[in-house]
C-alpha cells in the first residue's frame, strides 16, 4: 500500500483510445510496459489527464482491472476515484482495491469554498471509504477551482492518518510545499508534485518526495529524481533543462493532453493520439512545432550522454 513514506515517480497514465473512441487495451499494455521500462516507482490511473470523467463506470473499472493485471504488482498503482457521489466513490474504491490497487486519489468536489466545507468533505470521504484505504489528496486549484489554504491542509493531514499522500499542484506553490514539509518531515507525509513536472527540481529542493504527473518523457522525471536523491542537484537540473522546452509546451492548459498523446503516439506507445470529445486537437502548425522541439530535444540528450 502507498504510505506516508512513498516516494519516487508515480506517472499519471493516459487512457488510450482507438481512432473511433473505444478503449484501446492493446495500447494500454504497451503503455504500461513503456512506463515500467522508464523506471517509474508507481502509476496513477483515471486521473484528470486520464480522461476519467469521459469514461463510463464500466469502462473505468474495466480499464483499472486491465492495468492492474498488466502491472502485476511490480509497482504500486493508485486509482483516481473522484466524483460528486460518495456512494459511487465507495463502489469504485472497493472494486479497485480488491483488484490490487495500492491506494486511491481523491480531488475535492466543486463548491468547497470554505475551510469548513473542505474539512467536512474529506472527513466524509475517509469515513465512507474506510480506514484501510490509503488516500492521496489532490490539490489542483487551476483546474478544480477549489483553493486550499496551507493551514486547512495541515489540519486535514493531522486529522486523518489514512490520507498518506499529498499531490501538490498549486501554482505558485513552493512556499506552500515548504510550509507543509516543515510541519510533516520526510516520512511523515508523502508529497508528490504535478504540473507536468514544470517545477520538479525546485520542488525536490523544497522537500518533495518525487512527482505524480504525466509528462510524455517519464524517463526525465525518473532521472531527475534519482540524481537529486543521490545528491547531484546540479546534474538533476542539467537533465531537466534539456527537456524544459517540451515540458513547457506540453503544460499548455487546454491543449496539453493532445500534445502528450501525440508524443506517446510518435514514440510508438499509443496506436492513436485520440482524445475523447470534448477535447483538444493539434493543428498542422502545432505538429510542426512539436516536431522541431522533439528534434532539438534529441540533440540535447545526445550531448548530455
Amino acid at each position: 500500500m502507498i504510505s506516508r513514506n512513498s516516494n519516487g515517480v508515480y506517472v499519471i497514465a493516459a487512457t488510450p483510445f482507438t481512432d473511433d473512441g473505444a478503449l484501446d487495451l492493446v495500447s494500454t499494455d504497451r503503455m504500461v510496459d513503456f512506463y515500467l521500462d522508464a523506471g517509474v516507482t508507481g502509476m496513477t490511473i483515471l486521473g484528470i489527464m486520464g480522461e476519467a470523467p469521459k469514461l463510463t463506470s464500466d469502462e473505468q473499472l474495466n480499464f483499472a482491472r486491465h492495468v492492474l493485471t498488466r502491472v502485476a504488482g511490480r509497482v504500486p498503482v493508485v486509482v483516481g476515484v473522484s466524483g460528486p457521489g460518495l456512494d459511487n466513490m465507495k463502489r469504485l474504491s472497493t472494486e479497485v482495491m480488491a483488484a490490487g490497487a495500492e491506494g486511491v486519489m481523491v480531488a475535492p468536489m466543486p463548491g468547497l469554498n470554505t475551510d469548513a466545507k473542505q474539512k467536512g468533505y474529506f472527513a466524509q470521504v475517509c469515513e465512507v471509504l474506510g480506514g484501510d484505504v490509503p488516500i492521496c489528496l489532490q490539490d489542483f486549484p487551476q483546474t478544480l477551482g477549489v483553493h486550499f489554504s496551507t493551514e486547512t491542509l495541515l489540519d486535514i493531514f493531522h486529522a486523518h492518518e489514512q490520507i498518506v499522500m499529498f499531490k501538490h499542484e498549486d501554482w505558485p506553490g513552493l512556499t506552500k510545499l515548504s510550509r507543509i514539509r516543515a510541519e510533516f518531515p520526510v516520512g511523515a507525509l508523502s508529497i508528490l508534485t504535478g504540473n507536468a513536472g514544470l517545477f520538479l527540481p525546485l520542488e525536490l529542493q523544497r522537500g518533495a518526495d518525487g512527482a505524480m504527473t504525466g509528462f510524455a518523457y517519464p524517463e526525465m522525471m525518473v532521472q531527475v529524481t534519482e540524481r537529486h536523491a543521490a545528491g547531484d542537484v546540479d546534474g538533476a537540473e542539467d537533465i531537466f533543462d534539456a527537456y524544459l522546452p517540451l515540458v513547457r509546451y506540453e503544460q499548455q492548459l487546454g491543449l496539453g493532453l493532445a500534445i502528450r498523446k501525440e508524443i506517446l503516439h510518435r514514440r510508438g506507445v499509443l496506436s492513436s493520439p485520440k482524445v475523447r470529445a470534448p477535447g483538444p486537437s493539434l493543428s498542422a502548425l502545432d505538429k510542426v512545432e512539436l516536431t522541431r522541439l522533439s528534434d532539438r530535444l534529441a540533440t540535447k540528450i545526445a550531448a548530455l550522454a
